[in-house]
């Protein structure tokens, strides 16, 4: 929690950062609802809670300060200031900021309540961009912060009255049984269980020199002080070097797997990690927490316009540890694109077909699911209904894994990410070690003459920045070849500090945007106050529980013609990310959406982008949507605003600004059909949030001609040889479904040239 002045914000920008949040979220006396006489304790409670009450200003104060990196940042600032003053609130709010005493003219603060949200809900809709993105913003992170907050029971005011659990019930016992026995000794097997497989294989740089340099010679790793005299970088002297064969910056679905291979091959492998290892009973499984610790930018990763929000992953593991399990192969019509329009072979070859296979095989892919969640149940229900093609979703977690928190980390390593697989090869065989918490800041790489006399430039290992005890200090690993696979938000920023000038670099960025629709079921039949036994889902199902995607449509995914269309999907939204992605009409529209959380199913429509955008690093990052991906998403959303109906919701909408809403049972067919066609022929530069993503890919993108790519078919780069890349980001297009099964098989495929290089060089 930040200190009452927030941190780098001044009293004054406090002044109008808690007023703003009060907006967003107001204190509500329920004696004044027509409804009250009905109404949960619980809900009056939330309703009389304002954010300032529940302490949001100073979190978000603490955030803007220490935790969001944006180049808009600043402007918000800046917009926070000029509302603390009278002739800056008038140039932001307009006629409706004055009072009618003189001075006339006041600043946003002292603005009726009432004025103050009608302020904010013109800046929703307004034609000057600015504003609008300042509406986006505060809208964002007030709800975020206000619904993922929690106090010293982990508890928070809202979510008693919205039917949140917080952490998962099993989980909690797995937490309290911990406490309870933690001065017992336990058995490899028992610890395992406890802190999760690669506990023993973790290091982490914040202890003694002489404690850590043990731990690496154990581990068969040699450790050296720097010749003063030889600098590996124009501006950095490391103050130790450590010796491997390979050394892989990342440890998600593409570095995890490689570092996996090298090291069964025998190769002494150091994985370099930005992110904090976190398994079993060390995960929080809170949203608020999960999103800081787990995620890269803390969750809050935007573009540069704030025309998208990027989830990625950026703890060990990486993205297979916080994703929703689905594991997809490579669509047919996919690797057909990149074996002819490419001419990569690899990619219609049995090497990569039995890369497939083996990549499945280790996460345990299989397609059966013994009780779906309740979003799913919705999705298939609607689709059936609609005589709409549905098809299992193949998962990396067995047929009873009912569990609705897998985005934050498996509680029992039931998901089978590159966590609970291939790293688990790594340290089980004794020639690997995964570094946490440390960032690469650069690969380094010196000029050598190769077997044919020619000068080449050669990767010779990374430089690493970590800090201890306030200090920060630089290491270097150095090794016979380097992998990068940062992921594709990432990886670009890295080859360029490394001094790469190819000019491919971070272009072709595809996202997969996704557009939402959602429905309420409610847990009642409207009748009486008695949950009712005919209510489908049934009355005890909640929207957060179940296995987070466990079905699809390909009703409009047109693999067969263009190739370029959508699926439709279930997302993993907990309170803060539902809050976010809801429109916000008023303060009391808010909340009483908020109150129908637990039951209200969200599906979404992912297109296939032909758009494109530039990571020059995760933090300035540009994105343009096709008008052809535009047309796909209208038609996705027009078809999960049927399934939503069909499927029985009581109410459905989607997540335009307007935040229309239609009463499905009380409608006519035309009344509808009317509101389909509306709501899903809409720009989406009027949707109340940016689009959202949870996938990168295509930054680095893999080709034949170096002038169009950045890594060559085996995984290269070209412009420095032993550097691999071995993520998403050498997709040479958007890949149109889940991408963890493709990235892994690529990245299988690179490890065996990585093997070959070593096996020239040891013959060498």
């Amino acid at each position: 929690m930040a200190n009452q002045n927030g941190g780098t914000l001044s009293f004054s920008q406090m002044d109008s950062l808690s007023a703003i949040c009060d907006t967003f979220l107001p204190s509500i006396d329920a004696n004044s609802l027509h409804y009250e006489k009905n109404m949960d304790d619980n809900v009056i409670k939330f309703l009389h809670t304002s954010a300032s009450m529940n302490g949001t200003p100073q979190h978000l104060a603490w955030m803007m300060s220490e935790r969001i990196q944006h180049p808009k940042l600043n402007l918000c600032k800046l917009a926070l200031w000029l509302l603390s003053t009278r002739i800056g609130t008038l140039i932001l709010c307009g006629k409706a900021s004055l009072s009618s005493q003189f001075p006339y003219l006041q600043n946003f603060s002292r603005v009726s309540p009432n004025k103050r949200e009608e302020i904010v809900q013109s800046w929703s809709c307004s034609n000057i961009k600015l504003i609008k993105l300042l509406f986006v913003a505060l809208k964002v992170l007030t709800l975020l912060v206000f619904f993922t907050q929690v106090d010293e029971k982990n508890q928070n005011p809202s979510w008693k009255a919205i039917g949140y659990c917080g952490q998962d019930p099993e989980f909690k016992k797995q937490k309290e049984e911990k406490l309870n026995s933690k001065h017992e000794k336990f058995s490899d097997k028992e610890e395992e269980q406890l802190y999760g497989p690669l506990y023993k294989g973790i290091i982490t740089l914040k202890q003694p020199k002489k404690a850590l340099f043990n731990k690496l010679q154990k581990l068969g790793f040699s450790i050296s002080r720097p010749n003063l005299k030889k600098r590996y970088s124009s501006s950095i002297c490391p103050s130790f070097i450590i010796e491997c064969d390979a050394v892989v910056v990342g440890s998600g679905s593409g570095g995890g797997v490689i570092a996996g291979v090298l090291a069964k091959a025998g190769h002494k492998v150091l994985v370099l990690e930005k992110g904090s290892y976190l398994a079993r009973t060390n995960l929080s499984l809170l949203e608020g927490s999960s999103m800081d610790q787990m995620f890269l930018g803390h969750g809050l990763v935007i573009t540069k316009d704030m025309n998208a929000l990027l989830l990625a992953g950026s703890t060990v593991g990486g993205g297979s540890t916080i994703n929703w399990s689905a594991s997809i192969d490579t669509p047919s019509h996919v690797l057909k694109d990149w074996s002819n329009i490419y001419e990569l072979e690899m990619f219609q070859s049995e090497f990569y077909k039995e890369a497939l296979s083996i990549v499945r095989e280790k996460m345990g892919v299989q397609d059966r699911v013994d009780e779906e969640g309740f979003q799913n149940m919705i999705l298939r229900k609607g689709c059936e209904e609609l005589g709409y093609p549905l098809e299992n979703i193949p998962r990396n977690a067995p047929p009873n894994h009912y569990c609705g928190w897998c985005n934050m980390g498996c509680k029992d390593g039931s998901k089978k990410g590159t966590n609970e697989t291939y790293l688990v090869d790594l340290v089980k065989s004794s020639n690997g070690a995964i570094i946490q918490e440390c960032e690469a800041l650069e690969v380094i790489h010196e000029q050598q003459i190769n077997y044919e006399k020619c000068t080449t430039s050669k990767a010779i290992g990374v430089t690493c920045e970590f800090q201890y005890e306030g200090v920060k200090e630089i290491f270097m690993v150095k090794s016979k070849v380097t992998i990068v696979a940062c992921g594709a938000l990432s990886t670009p920023s890295l080859l360029k500090k490394s001094g790469l000038k190819n000019p491919k670099i971070g272009k072709n960025l595809h996202i997969h945007p996704v557009v939402c629709a959602w429905g309420h079921f409610p847990d009642k039949d409207g009748t009486d106050s008695v949950k009712n036994s005919q209510v489908w889902p049934e009355p005890d199902k909640k929207s957060y529980e179940g296995g987070i995607m466990s079905v699809m449509s390909k009703v409009v995914a047109n693999s067969e013609e263009s190739g370029y269309g959508t699926v439709i999907q279930t997302p993993a939204l907990h309170p803060g990310m539902f809050s976010l992605v809801m429109p916000w009409i008023s303060g009391l529209d808010i909340k009483m959406r908020m109150c129908k959380f637990s039951r209200t199913a969200h599906i979404f429509a992912l297109a296939r982008d032909k758009g494109s955008g530039e990571a020059v690093s995760p933090y300035s990052i540009s994105y343009k949507m096709d008008p052809i991906d535009e047309e796909n998403l209208k038609v996705g959303l027009e078809k999960l605003l049927r399934i939503l109906a069909a499927a029985g919701a009581e109410e459905i909408g989607t997540h335009h600004t307007t935040g229309r809403t239609l009463k499905v049972k009380e409608s006519s067919v035309d009344e509808f059909e009317c509101f389909v066609k509306e709501e899903s022929s809409r720009e989406f530069k009027n949707l109340s949030i940016p689009i959202c993503s949870a996938h990168q890919m295509g930054s680095c993108r893999m080709g034949i001609d170096p002038k169009m790519s950045v890594v060559n078919p085996k995984g290269e780069t070209w412009e420095i040889e032993d550097l691999f890349i071995g993520d998403t980001s050498v997709f040479p297009t958007a890949l149109g479904v889940n991408p963890m099964v493709t990235v892994q098989a690529i990245a299988y495929c690179i490890a065996q040239n990585v093997l070959q290089v070593l096996k020239a060089k040891k013959m060498n």
